[in-house]
Protein backbone atom coordinates (compact mmCIF):
# COMPACT_ATOMS: atom_id res chain seq x y z
CA UNK A 1 0.00 0.00 0.00
CA UNK A 2 1.54 3.26 -1.12
CA UNK A 3 1.29 6.02 1.45
CA UNK A 4 1.34 9.79 1.12
CA UNK A 5 4.57 9.77 3.13
CA UNK A 6 6.26 7.53 0.59
CA UNK A 7 5.04 9.59 -2.34
CA UNK A 8 6.20 12.77 -0.64
CA UNK A 9 9.58 11.24 0.13
CA UNK A 10 10.03 10.11 -3.46
CA UNK A 11 9.07 13.56 -4.68
CA UNK A 12 12.02 15.25 -3.04
CA UNK A 13 14.70 16.23 -5.58
CA UNK A 14 17.71 13.98 -5.46
CA UNK A 15 15.77 10.98 -4.15
CA UNK A 16 16.44 7.82 -6.25
CA UNK A 17 12.71 7.40 -6.79
CA UNK A 18 12.10 11.05 -7.73
CA UNK A 19 9.59 11.43 -10.52
CA UNK A 20 7.81 14.58 -11.58
CA UNK A 21 5.42 15.76 -10.58
CA UNK A 22 4.06 14.83 -7.11
CA UNK A 23 2.99 17.87 -5.16
CA UNK A 24 4.12 18.20 -1.56
CA UNK A 25 2.71 20.66 0.94
CA UNK A 26 4.79 23.77 1.46
CA UNK A 27 7.08 23.45 4.48
CA UNK A 28 6.87 19.64 4.60
CA UNK A 29 10.16 18.00 5.60
CA UNK A 30 10.24 14.23 6.00
CA UNK A 31 13.08 14.49 8.52
CA UNK A 32 10.99 16.67 10.83
CA UNK A 33 8.10 14.25 11.19
CA UNK A 34 7.58 12.28 14.43
CA UNK A 35 10.28 14.17 16.43
CA UNK A 36 12.34 12.17 18.89
CA UNK A 37 11.37 14.38 21.83
CA UNK A 38 7.65 14.09 21.14
CA UNK A 39 7.83 10.31 20.83
CA UNK A 40 9.99 10.03 23.96
CA UNK A 41 7.55 12.05 26.08
CA UNK A 42 4.67 10.02 24.68
CA UNK A 43 6.32 6.72 25.67
CA UNK A 44 7.35 8.01 29.10
CA UNK A 45 3.72 8.76 29.92
CA UNK A 46 2.61 5.20 29.19
CA UNK A 47 1.68 3.03 32.15
CA UNK A 48 4.02 0.18 31.21
CA UNK A 49 6.99 2.57 31.33
CA UNK A 50 6.07 3.76 34.80
CA UNK A 51 5.47 0.21 36.06
CA UNK A 52 8.80 -1.04 34.74
CA UNK A 53 10.60 1.94 36.23
CA UNK A 54 8.93 1.25 39.57
CA UNK A 55 10.03 -2.40 39.51
CA UNK A 56 13.65 -1.50 38.80
CA UNK A 57 13.55 1.20 41.46
CA UNK A 58 12.15 -1.26 44.01
CA UNK A 59 14.61 -4.12 43.40
CA UNK A 60 17.49 -2.63 45.45
CA UNK A 61 15.07 -1.99 48.32
CA UNK A 62 13.84 -5.59 48.14
CA UNK A 63 17.40 -6.92 48.25
CA UNK A 64 18.25 -4.59 51.13
CA UNK A 65 15.29 -5.90 53.13
CA UNK A 66 16.25 -9.48 52.27
CA UNK A 67 19.78 -8.94 53.57
CA UNK A 68 18.48 -7.24 56.71
CA UNK A 69 16.08 -10.11 57.43
CA UNK A 70 18.26 -12.99 56.28
CA UNK A 71 21.53 -11.96 57.89
CA UNK A 72 25.01 -11.76 56.37
CA UNK A 73 25.12 -12.86 52.69
CA UNK A 74 27.05 -16.06 52.09
CA UNK A 75 26.92 -17.13 55.71
CA UNK A 76 27.46 -20.89 55.81
CA UNK A 77 28.62 -21.14 52.18
CA UNK A 78 31.72 -23.13 51.33
CA UNK A 79 32.82 -20.77 48.59
CA UNK A 80 32.81 -17.03 48.20
CA UNK A 81 31.18 -15.22 45.26
CA UNK A 82 30.17 -11.68 44.42
CA UNK A 83 26.82 -12.03 46.18
CA UNK A 84 28.62 -12.68 49.47
CA UNK A 85 30.21 -9.20 49.38
CA UNK A 86 26.91 -7.34 48.93
CA UNK A 87 26.99 -5.62 52.32
CA UNK A 88 30.65 -4.56 52.16
CA UNK A 89 29.93 -1.15 50.59
CA UNK A 90 27.58 0.74 48.34
CA UNK A 91 29.68 -0.23 45.30
CA UNK A 92 29.43 -3.91 46.20
CA UNK A 93 25.68 -3.60 46.65
CA UNK A 94 25.33 -2.01 43.20
CA UNK A 95 27.48 -4.72 41.60
CA UNK A 96 25.37 -7.43 43.25
CA UNK A 97 22.16 -5.86 41.93
CA UNK A 98 23.56 -5.96 38.40
CA UNK A 99 24.67 -9.55 38.89
CA UNK A 100 21.21 -10.57 40.14
CA UNK A 101 19.28 -8.78 37.39
CA UNK A 102 21.47 -9.15 34.29
CA UNK A 103 20.44 -12.73 33.51
CA UNK A 104 16.68 -12.16 33.24
CA UNK A 105 15.16 -9.06 34.85
CA UNK A 106 17.04 -6.57 32.66
CA UNK A 107 15.97 -8.51 29.57
CA UNK A 108 12.33 -7.62 30.18
CA UNK A 109 12.51 -3.79 29.91
CA UNK A 110 14.69 -4.03 26.81
CA UNK A 111 12.24 -6.42 25.13
CA UNK A 112 9.29 -4.31 26.30
CA UNK A 113 10.57 -0.92 25.17
CA UNK A 114 11.78 -2.21 21.77
CA UNK A 115 9.02 -4.76 21.12
CA UNK A 116 6.09 -2.59 22.11
CA UNK A 117 6.85 0.00 19.45
CA UNK A 118 5.46 -0.57 15.97
CA UNK A 119 3.23 -3.45 17.09
CA UNK A 120 1.44 -1.24 19.62
CA UNK A 121 0.59 1.29 16.91
CA UNK A 122 -0.75 -1.54 14.76
CA UNK A 123 -2.83 -2.93 17.64
CA UNK A 124 -4.37 0.54 18.17
CA UNK A 125 -5.06 0.78 14.40
CA UNK A 126 -3.08 4.01 14.33
CA UNK A 127 -0.09 2.84 12.29
CA UNK A 128 -1.62 3.53 8.90
CA UNK A 129 -2.69 7.00 10.03
CA UNK A 130 0.87 7.78 11.14
CA UNK A 131 2.15 6.77 7.71
CA UNK A 132 -0.52 8.88 6.05
CA UNK A 133 0.25 11.91 8.26
CA UNK A 134 2.64 11.66 6.32
CA UNK A 135 5.54 10.01 8.21
CA UNK A 136 7.94 8.05 5.97
CA UNK A 137 8.35 4.42 7.02
CA UNK A 138 12.10 4.64 7.59
CA UNK A 139 11.61 7.80 9.66
CA UNK A 140 8.96 6.10 11.79
CA UNK A 141 11.21 3.10 12.46
CA UNK A 142 14.24 5.24 13.31
CA UNK A 143 12.22 7.34 15.74
CA UNK A 144 10.64 4.30 17.41
CA UNK A 145 13.97 2.49 17.62
CA UNK A 146 15.84 5.49 19.04
CA UNK A 147 13.23 5.96 21.76
CA UNK A 148 13.16 2.24 22.55
CA UNK A 149 16.94 2.05 22.93
CA UNK A 150 16.99 5.26 24.98
CA UNK A 151 14.44 3.89 27.43
CA UNK A 152 16.30 0.56 27.57
CA UNK A 153 19.55 2.33 28.44
CA UNK A 154 17.73 4.43 31.05
CA UNK A 155 16.41 1.24 32.64
CA UNK A 156 19.89 -0.28 32.76
CA UNK A 157 21.30 2.89 34.33
CA UNK A 158 18.44 3.33 36.81
CA UNK A 159 19.06 0.03 38.61
CA UNK A 160 22.75 0.50 39.56
CA UNK A 161 22.26 4.19 40.38
CA UNK A 162 19.43 3.46 42.80
CA UNK A 163 21.36 0.47 44.19
CA UNK A 164 24.44 2.64 44.71
CA UNK A 165 22.44 5.26 46.60
CA UNK A 166 20.60 2.67 48.70
CA UNK A 167 23.76 0.65 49.34
CA UNK A 168 25.79 3.70 50.33
CA UNK A 169 23.07 4.81 52.74
CA UNK A 170 22.90 1.35 54.30
CA UNK A 171 26.51 0.15 54.20
CA UNK A 172 28.54 3.30 53.63
CA UNK A 173 30.80 4.50 50.83
CA UNK A 174 33.95 2.50 50.32
CA UNK A 175 36.04 0.48 47.90
CA UNK A 176 34.66 -2.44 45.92
CA UNK A 177 35.74 -5.57 47.78
CA UNK A 178 36.46 -8.46 45.43
CA UNK A 179 35.31 -12.01 46.23
CA UNK A 180 38.73 -13.34 45.20
CA UNK A 181 40.50 -11.00 47.60
CA UNK A 182 41.70 -7.45 47.27
CA UNK A 183 39.67 -4.39 46.47
CA UNK A 184 39.13 -1.64 43.91
CA UNK A 185 39.37 1.98 45.03
CA UNK A 186 36.25 4.11 44.76
CA UNK A 187 37.32 5.68 41.47
CA UNK A 188 38.23 2.35 39.89
CA UNK A 189 35.01 0.83 41.22
CA UNK A 190 32.92 3.59 39.60
CA UNK A 191 34.74 3.04 36.31
CA UNK A 192 34.11 -0.70 36.54
CA UNK A 193 30.40 -0.12 37.12
CA UNK A 194 30.17 2.21 34.10
CA UNK A 195 31.93 -0.37 31.89
CA UNK A 196 29.62 -3.06 33.25
CA UNK A 197 26.46 -1.11 32.42
CA UNK A 198 27.78 -0.29 28.94
CA UNK A 199 28.62 -3.94 28.28
CA UNK A 200 25.24 -5.18 29.51
CA UNK A 201 23.53 -2.65 27.24
CA UNK A 202 25.50 -3.82 24.20
CA UNK A 203 24.88 -7.47 25.05
CA UNK A 204 21.14 -6.72 25.29
CA UNK A 205 21.10 -5.26 21.77
CA UNK A 206 20.34 -8.76 20.48
CA UNK A 207 17.15 -8.89 22.56
CA UNK A 208 16.31 -5.34 21.49
CA UNK A 209 16.80 -6.15 17.82
CA UNK A 210 14.81 -9.37 18.06
CA UNK A 211 11.93 -7.56 19.78
CA UNK A 212 12.03 -4.71 17.27
CA UNK A 213 12.04 -7.08 14.29
CA UNK A 214 9.11 -9.05 15.72
CA UNK A 215 7.31 -5.76 16.36
CA UNK A 216 7.39 -5.00 12.64
CA UNK A 217 6.08 -8.47 11.82
CA UNK A 218 3.07 -8.70 14.13
CA UNK A 219 0.17 -6.59 15.33
CA UNK A 220 0.37 -8.10 18.82
CA UNK A 221 2.80 -6.26 21.16
CA UNK A 222 2.73 -9.14 23.64
CA UNK A 223 3.82 -11.51 20.90
CA UNK A 224 6.83 -9.34 20.02
CA UNK A 225 7.87 -8.84 23.64
CA UNK A 226 7.21 -12.43 24.66
CA UNK A 227 8.92 -13.81 21.58
CA UNK A 228 12.10 -11.82 22.26
CA UNK A 229 12.17 -12.83 25.93
CA UNK A 230 11.48 -16.46 25.02
CA UNK A 231 14.25 -16.62 22.44
CA UNK A 232 16.66 -15.02 24.90
CA UNK A 233 15.78 -17.69 27.45
CA UNK A 234 16.26 -20.40 24.83
CA UNK A 235 19.72 -19.03 24.11
CA UNK A 236 20.59 -19.19 27.81
CA UNK A 237 19.34 -22.77 28.03
CA UNK A 238 21.36 -23.82 24.97
CA UNK A 239 24.45 -22.26 26.51
CA UNK A 240 24.09 -24.72 29.39
CA UNK A 241 24.26 -27.67 26.98
CA UNK A 242 27.95 -28.49 27.22
CA UNK A 243 27.59 -31.09 24.46
CA UNK A 244 27.44 -28.19 21.98
CA UNK A 245 31.10 -27.50 22.72
CA UNK A 246 32.54 -24.49 20.90
CA UNK A 247 29.23 -23.85 19.13
CA UNK A 248 28.12 -22.12 22.33
CA UNK A 249 30.61 -19.35 21.58
CA UNK A 250 28.26 -18.18 18.83
CA UNK A 251 25.45 -17.66 21.35
CA UNK A 252 25.16 -14.13 22.80
CA UNK A 253 24.10 -15.68 26.11
CA UNK A 254 27.50 -17.35 26.42
CA UNK A 255 29.11 -13.94 26.99
CA UNK A 256 26.45 -12.24 29.13
CA UNK A 257 28.58 -12.41 32.30
CA UNK A 258 31.88 -11.53 30.64
CA UNK A 259 31.69 -8.20 32.49
CA UNK A 260 32.71 -10.09 35.63
CA UNK A 261 36.28 -9.94 34.26
CA UNK A 262 36.24 -6.21 35.02
CA UNK A 263 35.54 -6.80 38.71
CA UNK A 264 39.00 -8.12 39.49
CA UNK A 265 42.40 -6.65 40.43
CA UNK A 266 43.66 -6.94 36.85
CA UNK A 267 40.71 -6.44 34.45
CA UNK A 268 40.49 -8.67 31.38
CA UNK A 269 38.68 -7.54 28.25
CA UNK A 270 39.20 -10.45 25.84
CA UNK A 271 35.85 -12.14 26.51
CA UNK A 272 34.06 -8.80 26.59
CA UNK A 273 35.39 -7.86 23.16
CA UNK A 274 34.23 -11.18 21.75
CA UNK A 275 30.83 -10.76 23.40
CA UNK A 276 30.46 -7.26 21.96
CA UNK A 277 31.32 -8.44 18.44
CA UNK A 278 28.80 -11.30 18.62
CA UNK A 279 26.02 -9.08 19.99
CA UNK A 280 26.54 -6.27 17.49
CA UNK A 281 26.65 -8.70 14.56
CA UNK A 282 23.35 -10.34 15.49
CA UNK A 283 21.75 -6.97 16.26
CA UNK A 284 22.73 -5.37 12.94
CA UNK A 285 21.32 -8.32 10.98
CA UNK A 286 18.01 -8.21 12.87
CA UNK A 287 17.69 -4.43 12.60
CA UNK A 288 18.33 -4.67 8.86
CA UNK A 289 15.63 -7.34 8.53
CA UNK A 290 13.20 -5.10 10.41
CA UNK A 291 13.76 -2.12 8.12
CA UNK A 292 13.75 -4.22 4.96
CA UNK A 293 10.60 -6.15 5.89
CA UNK A 294 8.64 -3.12 7.10
CA UNK A 295 9.56 -1.16 3.99
CA UNK A 296 7.81 -3.79 1.86
CA UNK A 297 4.95 -4.56 4.21
CA UNK A 298 1.35 -3.83 3.25
CA UNK A 299 0.22 -1.81 6.26
CA UNK A 300 -3.50 -2.13 6.90
CA UNK A 301 -3.62 -1.69 10.70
Amino acid sequence: MSTLAERAEHAEPGHPGHKNPVEVADGYRAGRTLPFGVELVRQLKRRRTMVMGGILFALPLVLLIAFQVGGTPGEGNNRVNLMDTATASGANFAAVNLFAAAGFLLVIPVALFCGDTVASEASWSSLRYLLAAPVPRARLLWSKLAVGLTLSLAALVLLPVVALVVGTAAYGWGPLELPTGGELAAGAAAQALVITVAYIFVSQLVTAAMAFWLSTRTDAPLGAVGGAVGLTIVGSVLDEVTALGDWRHFLPAHWQYAWMDVVRPQPEYTDMIQGVSISITYALVLFALAFRGFGRKDVVS
